[in-house]
């Protein structure tokens, strides 16, 4: 099943994405090595600077999806302001 992690990072915290993000990248590589990561980027503000993540994995259940997404460096360093984990069906335009 794929779910969907939407977050939107908290106020001020842009270098603190900029400091993470090899690591984030690193555990996303990891995910795509081994299947799990169907798509991911973040999202957009006004400016264009990154503020807030939209990646998509497949995991067996929620239980999974929220196991791998505490494990992401941006969750640990306490990035996000906010957390949602959707169950998501692609219908459209699947590679």
């Amino acid at each position: 099943m794929l779910f969907a992690l939407m977050t939107t990072d908290k106020a001020g915290k842009l270098q603190l994405r900029l400091d993470t993000r090899p690591d984030h990248v690193a555990f996303l590589e990891e995910l795509n090595g081994r299947g799990a990561l169907k798509f991911a980027g973040p999202f957009l503000d006004g400016d264009g600077k990154p503020n807030g993540s939209l990646v998509v994995i497949e995991a067996a259940d929620r239980h999974e999806a929220e196991a791998t997404f505490a494990r992401d460096p941006y969750a640990k360093v306490g990035l996000f302001e906010t957390t949602e984990i959707r169950p998501w069906n692609w219908v459209f335009n699947k590679p």
